[in-house]
């Protein structure tokens, strides 16, 4: 979801808090965490607890959170809920499966982003939505978003948003130096050496290891690095997909074409504001982050697909999440009922869109209206034409492992060290590889490489 942009900045995340979440909690047992009902309802059970009332407690860092809220006790007058910042993203999760170790104190319904659902799944703390209907909802979300929440033949919850890659560049910096658009990888590294060339200070992006766009990259190029069977595990992070983009991203790297300036820093917000980083790989949520964060660059920025290996328009995910509801709840069927309303009721939709976020839901993605917006911060380009088109061409079967959560927290010291170094991605990858291995054997795990 747009708001997890903190959660990207390179940054070495104490590997105490990480292993807090985890340890333990893989193979923790199903009934941990368990007081409510187990997963069993129906729509008639929803219908009826949302006519009956009572309290929910939500945990929800999304900006958008309060108004929609206040919008859904609206609608249903006789719900009370109870909203809660319990922290964004890894914060949020440590403090989740704490209440889930300890049996008590979690929320009905959580945010939580697409690539920590699988660990939460794994220790059978989500409900499974299933028999309230939920699977009839599949149409209505993009095809990423929804693998993403529905998987292991259970649906764990519904989408918010989603985050399909895009490339943003500023054409006022591209047409400075003469720099056509790339559409093809061969093409952006040829795009990063004329540029920083014609000038030592600009760099074509602002890179130095960050988890999320490591796994988005690899997505793209086709890669599967993580399959998992029930506790079974195996990690292939020299796959096809993988090596293919760490062999054509390490042309950037060995050849210190990247800004090592951190992302989310305020240096970073004045590279992107002044020209010397001119190009961002991210996720659809982005133009919300540039018009609020960097004023100076409007006018500049455009947008345009992200480019390819071998001229296949294909693109990945980076970022977004959904809502769950956990097996705590008293009222698993009002908690339902809550978490449907909020990401396929139109009226919750609209207030997630007025904040600034990018839709899941296909509806809303093929709005005249949506597709129309010209933001005069893009010079007037209908960037969610290019957006949308995006988010039809992200492949699915892409998994991420039961304990991405920690996974992510060590890039910076795996793959983080080959940018740092200016030497093979791949080599950072074996690293990540190597640690990620060991330490799901050490949870209980049957990991194999």
């Amino acid at each position: 979801m747009f708001s997890t942009a903190p959660r990207r900045s390179v940054r070495r995340v104490a590997l105490a808090t990480a292993t807090t979440l985890t340890l333990g909690f893989a193979l923790a047992a199903c009934s941990s965490g368990s007081s409510g009902s187990s997963d069993s309802g129906s729509e008639a059970d929803i219908e009826a607890a949302l006519e009956a009332g009572g309290t929910l407690t939500y945990w929800s860092w999304t900006p958008s959170g309060e108004a929609q809220v206040a919008a859904f006790e609206e609608a249903y007058p006789n719900v009370d809920v109870e909203l809660v910042n319990a922290g964004t993203n890894t914060e949020e999760y440590t403090k989740l499966q704490n209440a889930i170790t300890a049996g008590s104190g979690a929320p009905d319904v959580a945010q939580v982003e697409y690539y920590a659902i699988p660990q939460f799944a794994l220790s059978d703390s989500l409900v499974d939505l299933s028999s309230y209907g939920f699977g009839d909802l599949e149409d209505q979300y993009s095809a990423g978003p929804w693998s993403s929440v529905a998987f292991d033949g259970k649906i764990y919850g519904l989408p918010q948003d989603s985050g399909p890659m895009a490339m943003f560049y500023n054409k006022t910096v591209f047409d400075q130096y003469g720099i056509a658009v790339p559409t093809t990888y061969d093409e952006y590294v040829a795009a990063a050496e004329q540029l920083h060339a014609a000038n030592p200070n600009a760099y074509i992006t602002a890179e130095n290891g960050d988890a999320g766009f490591t796994t988005s990259m690899i997505w793209q190029a086709g890669g599967q690095p993580f399959t998992t069977d029930g506790t079974n595990i195996t990690i292939d992070l020299q796959d096809e997909g993988s090596k293919t983009w760490a062999d054509s991203w390490n042309r950037l790297v060995e050849g210190d074409l990247l800004s090592s300036t951190p992302s989310w820093s305020d240096e970073w917000y004045r590279g992107l504001g002044d020209g010397s980083i001119a190009t961002l790989l991210t996720g659809a949520w982005m133009p919300g982050v540039l018009e609020s964060s960097v004023p100076d660059g409007s006018g500049d920025w455009r947008v345009a697909p992200m480019p390819t290996y071998d001229g296949t328009p294909v693109t990945a995910e980076n970022g977004g999440g959904g809502q769950v509801v956990l097996k705590q709840s008293e009222n698993q069927a009002l908690a339902a009922g809550f978490v449907k309303w909020l990401n396929s009721d139109p009226a919750s939709i609209s207030v997630f869109l007025e904040s600034g976020g990018f839709p899941a839901t296909t509806a809303d993605l093929e709005s005249p209206d949506f597709l129309a917006q010209t933001p005069e911060y893009f010079g007037g380009q209908a960037i969610n034409e290019v957006l949308v088109d995006a988010s039809k061409n992200v492949p699915t079967g892409w998994h991420y492992l039961p304990y991405q959560v920690y996974a992510n927290s060590i890039v910076p010291d795996t793959v983080g060290q080959s940018y740092e170094s200016n030497s093979d991605l791949n080599a950072g990858l074996q690293d990540w590889q190597d640690q990620l291995v060991e330490y799901g054997n050490q949870q209980g795990f049957t990991v194999n490489k």
